[in-house]
């Protein structure tokens, strides 16, 4: 501890980096807590849906009431939210799980705050205590791409955690699947199959028991049933999703069985993924021949080769 004093001490470079650094991370670190407390008002919904709200949430959203009225206030006096603009981000952040408007007031206000930080960062490490010996037009150019970082990181940030969402519920979903149609060919209706599936499938993806729960409690409260069902498809960019709400609409319009329209769909999903695993264990030896070529061939080399180079080597000594 003593000696990191030390080095903060005596070297401003690393002090500005280090406090840039952890500036950063807390930014993010507090955006991502408030927008998991602004969640508050979906726990009544879960509580509704006979689910348990976690606990520390409201003491979370009591002390990160006042940071999220700053927020609110910095993004309405900048007023860059638009009708269709926030629509289209309040989808956006839904697909990613965080559905409450806080949501969009945090992710507007990272792109407004992270490309001023970075750039303050880059501008007193490059140009107010050392330019490294770099030209002008360099130090430009690095503040440049902070400030363009800045700006891109809370879309990298959303659009990492949509497509992490999205791979755990298509993994899940064929599994749903033939939940649905236990439940279906038990003689529950679509609402109380949607209910007991989203009870089984909660261990084995969360994000897949909230959507099915959230689309349970919309079938419930709205007065279109195919509403309920297409904000699913919106929700979840997946076509598997969008196939079963497409089936849900057949089997509601035309009469279908639910539970022979289910397994039809739960085995083209299973098809799908073993098809997925053949095409990945097809493209295996193409992927590995760069690391069988660089790392395993030279050693194989030196083991074969070696010993008849080092007795040609004591030959040619001798002669």
């Amino acid at each position: 501890m003593s000696e990191l004093l030390y080095t903060i001490a005596t070297d401003p470079i690393f002090a500005i980096s280090l406090t840039a650094g952890l500036a950063v991370f807390g930014l993010l670190a507090g955006v991502s807590a408030l927008a998991d407390a602004q969640q508050m008002r979906f726990s009544r919904i879960k509580a509704a849906a006979r689910r348990t709200p976690r606990r520390g949430r409201r003491r979370e959203a009591i002390h990160g009431d006042d940071l999220m009225a700053f927020v609110r206030r910095v993004v309405q006096r900048v007023n860059v939210m638009r009708d269709q603009q926030g629509e289209a981000i309040a989808q956006k952040l839904a697909r990613a799980g965080w559905r409450s408007r806080d949501a969009q007031a945090l992710y507007l206000f990272g792109k407004l705050a992270l490309p001023f930080v970075l750039v303050l960062t880059a501008l007193a490490v490059f140009f107010v205590v050392s330019p490294y010996g770099l030209p002008l037009v360099v130090r430009l150019g690095i503040v440049i791409g902070a400030g363009l970082l800045g700006s891109r990181l809370p879309e990298l940030v959303v659009r990492n955690r949509t497509q992490k969402r999205n791979k755990e519920m298509q993994k899940a979903l064929p599994d749903a699947l033939d939940l649905m149609v236990i439940c279906a060919e038990a003689g529950l209706s679509l609402d109380a199959a949607l209910n007991r599936v989203a009870s089984e499938i909660a261990p084995t993806s969360q994000h897949l028991a909230d959507e099915f729960g959230l689309t349970l409690l919309e079938l419930r409260f709205l007065p279109d049933r195919r509403q309920a069902l297409e904000n699913l498809s919106k929700r979840v960019e997946l076509k598997a999703v969008q196939a079963l709400v497409n089936t849900l609409f057949q089997t509601d319009k035309f009469g279908t069985p639910l539970a022979q329209a289910l397994r039809v769909l739960a085995q083209e999903l299973r098809s799908e993924r073993m098809l997925r695993a053949e095409e990945k264990a097809a493209r295996l030896p193409a992927i590995m021949t760069v690391p069988l070529i660089v790392f395993i061939l030279p050693a194989l080399f030196v083991v074969l080769l070696g010993p008849a180079i080092l007795d040609l080597g004591e030959v040619f000594q001798k002669v």
